[in-house]
């Protein structure tokens, strides 16, 4: 199986466009990122289910975890790409030729996170817990939208598993290369590992809660551990990707925003288990 992928990587030239009839044009990356969104979202209703959250309330919070996730996602990558948008304003709203960011993403459903909670008097960290399964399967498949549209790879390569890039969308200075390192595939095996471990750790809690459930848990460190093992592989996987980014410190932004996250998420997750554990000690 992994030959026969390896050789499909190797030797197909994708194209952007799935499906044409007449003006009206689907491309893989829309698609890919609808599907992923669809079957994250499945597995956040199934998780709030077993949580026991109201279905009502957890399609509104979908429903603005769309929104605003989608607005902040794009703002930060035209943000992140301003030299280019700056001079080619009508193509900040061309999203179906790619340029999703996930820091953006991120930052917008940590605020519907807190405030959709704080209204609906649900625990943010657990609606993070939940939410960040499903948007690690989301992830998972919607970063095949980048190789279909021939973006985000990375450095020439000579494995068998190295993807050909078409002359026009190479970097100048790899012209001379066809083939590169799949860096969109690196990130969703990882993305799609995370989700597979952090939603069979979810069965410790909701096994807590259906035998006790009356005990008041601790959420968070779910989420928190998303975000650590993202950042950990997206900080690696930079070191291949040959796409335009700006530096700081020697290093690309991406790797210094994951260094931060790391920091950060460590830190509350440190400061919550010292909570606890003094919590334990004085009750």
């Amino acid at each position: 199986m992994i030959n026969i992928i390896s050789t499909l990587l190797h030797t197909y030239s994708p194209q952007p466009i799935l499906l044409q009839i007449g003006f009206l044009k689907i491309h893989w990356y829309g698609f890919l990122i609808a599907m992923g969104a669809i079957l994250g979202f499945l597995v956040i209703l199934h998780l709030a289910k077993e949580y026991k959250l109201k279905k009502e309330e957890i399609y509104n919070y979908i429903f603005y975890l769309v929104i605003v996730g989608l607005i902040c996602d794009r703002l930060y990558y035209v943000i992140y790409a301003w030299d280019y948008y700056s001079q080619n304003l009508l193509d900040i709203f061309k999203i179906w030729q790619g340029g999703l960011a996930i820091h953006g993403a991120i930052i917008g459903g940590v605020m519907v996170m807190y405030f959709f909670g704080k209204k609906h008097k649900i625990n943010p960290w657990l609606l993070a817990d939940i939410s960040i399964v499903g948007f690690a399967l989301a992830m998972s498949i919607g970063r095949w939208g980048n190789y279909f549209n021939q973006e985000l790879f990375g450095l020439p390569t000579n494995l068998p598993w190295g993807i050909p890039i078409l002359p026009e969308h190479r970097p100048p200075n790899y012209m001379n290369f066809s083939y590169f390192h799949p860096t969109f595939l690196y990130e969703s095996m990882w993305d799609f590992f995370i989700f597979f471990v952090l939603y069979l750790i979810h069965r410790v809690p909701i096994a807590i809660i259906k035998n006790n459930p009356e005990i008041k848990l601790d959420y968070g460190y779910i989420a928190l551990a998303y975000f650590i093992l993202y950042s950990i592989g997206r900080f690696f996987n930079e070191f291949l990707r040959i796409d335009f980014s700006p530096y700081f410190l020697g290093m690309r932004v991406a790797q210094i925003t994951s260094l931060l996250i790391i920091f950060t998420c460590l830190s509350l997750l440190i400061y919550k288990l010292f909570n606890k554990f003094r919590s334990k000690l004085l009750s």
